[in-house]
């Protein structure tokens, strides 16, 4: 183990690093207050290390988990940063606290990276939390943002949302479709918030994802486990993902959907051999073994559904992908339906669950499955 030699996640992207634009990032971050949920998490803690090199007057840093803040905390502690920097404790789905914090600090910009995301975890025994956390959680966020006349409001979110085959994919693209039914029409209606979506892929290094799971493999000897040998799977750094939100706030005009070019997907098993010839072993050192996919894992993800197209942004590695979006009415009809959804009924949440988000099958392990129910937004009736 101690000849083990430490990897860059750089040298497993299999591409250069995609360079963002810093240009007219000060203008938008400069002074301002600025607020990021899940500010504890991979996504999160990266952000606003990003953040703070742009001088914000405030970051506000909101997280659910104690000890994500308190090594937060612990890190800027150590380092020369001018701007205020608040922890604060809390839940998105606590209205009055959100009220509270916001009322108290009035952000300019929002970047929400709070949400569940493991996708077996969601899968099975956690399918109503799923939704209430990354769908009603969005929706209350988002809520006390136009009340509070937030500027910008930036999600984070997935490509597991595009043709989802498992809830935490499907409960994104819920998320998206809330942000869409909840942007004003900013023609009509100067000074309103301006909802941003942000799609990428896994993100290397993350909590979570198969860097750090492949390391700890390695240093025990082996096996490395892959579900399977032909699953690949679009890949960012940390700080590329961090970058891309900052971009994609400063850029959005309301209601758009950006994403990345990353490139070619990499194969996992590549990713895997890769690493242990970074790690100075060979192959016969270390073996893989094939598992099988889990509950909701796809063998390919996708950056667009079928039915989305994209347009250039200024930037070349950024476009804007024209997806399906949803009205008020559609987004109140979701959210009665969610707040009625009891953790005992799984298999009915995931069949109803078709009916909101077209393109969910369920779990069919990356295959589409045909002649599923569909309601298009706008399409739900009103009781």
């Amino acid at each position: 183990v101690s000849q083990i030699r430490p990897i860059e996640v750089e040298d497993l992207l299999g591409r250069e690093p995609v360079k963002l634009d810093d240009a007219g990032m000060h203008d938008f971050l400069e002074d301002q207050v600025v607020m990021v949920t899940g500010a504890g998490g991979s996504i999160g803690s990266e952000l606003c290390r990003q953040i703070v090199h742009f001088d914000p007057a405030v970051l506000v840093c909101y997280d659910l988990s104690e000890y994500a803040l308190y090594q937060l905390e612990q890190e800027f502690a150590s380092r020369n940063i001018k701007s205020r920097v608040i922890y604060l404790v809390g839940d998105i789905k606590n209205e009055k606290r959100l009220k509270q914090v916001m009322g108290r600090h009035q952000p300019t910009v929002v970047f929400h990276a709070a949400a569940y995301k493991h996708v077996p975890l969601m899968e099975h025994q956690n399918v109503a939390e799923a939704l209430s956390n990354n769908v009603l959680g969005t929706f209350t966020l988002a809520k006390v943002c136009k009340e509070v006349g937030v500027e910008k409001f930036v999600l984070v979110s997935t490509d597991k949302a595009v043709n989802p085959t498992n809830v935490m994919g499907a409960s994104k693209r819920l998320a998206e479709m809330v942000c869409q039914g909840l942007q004003d029409n900013l023609e009509r209606q100067a000074g309103a918030t301006r909802f941003v979506i942000v799609r990428f892929g896994n993100v290397l290094g993350s909590s979570g994802s198969v860097i750090p799971k492949f390391r700890e493999q390695i240093a025990r000897g082996g096996p490395v486990t892959i579900t399977h040998p032909e699953i690949t799977r679009y890949f960012m750094s940390i700080p590329e993902a961090a970058q891309l939100v900052m971009q994609a706030g400063l850029m959005g005009e309301g209601g758009d959907i950006f994403v990345l070019d990353m490139g070619e997907p990499v194969r996992i098993v590549d990713l895997a051999r890769d690493m242990i010839k970074l790690s100075g072993l060979q192959e016969d050192e270390i073996s893989i073994l094939f598992t099988g996919l889990r509950p909701g894992e796809k063998l390919y993800e996708e950056l667009l559904a079928d039915d989305e197209h994209t347009l250039p942004t200024p930037h070349p590695k950024l476009r804007i992908a024209m997806a399906r979006s949803a009205d008020k009415a559609w987004v109140r009809a979701l959210l009665k339906w969610i707040e009625g959804l009891t953790a005992e009924h799984e298999a009915q949440i995931k069949e109803e669950l078709k009916l909101w988000v077209q393109e969910y099958v369920g779990d069919v392990n990356g295959q589409k499955a045909e002649g599923k129910a569909a309601l298009a937004p706008g399409k739900i009736t009103l009781h």
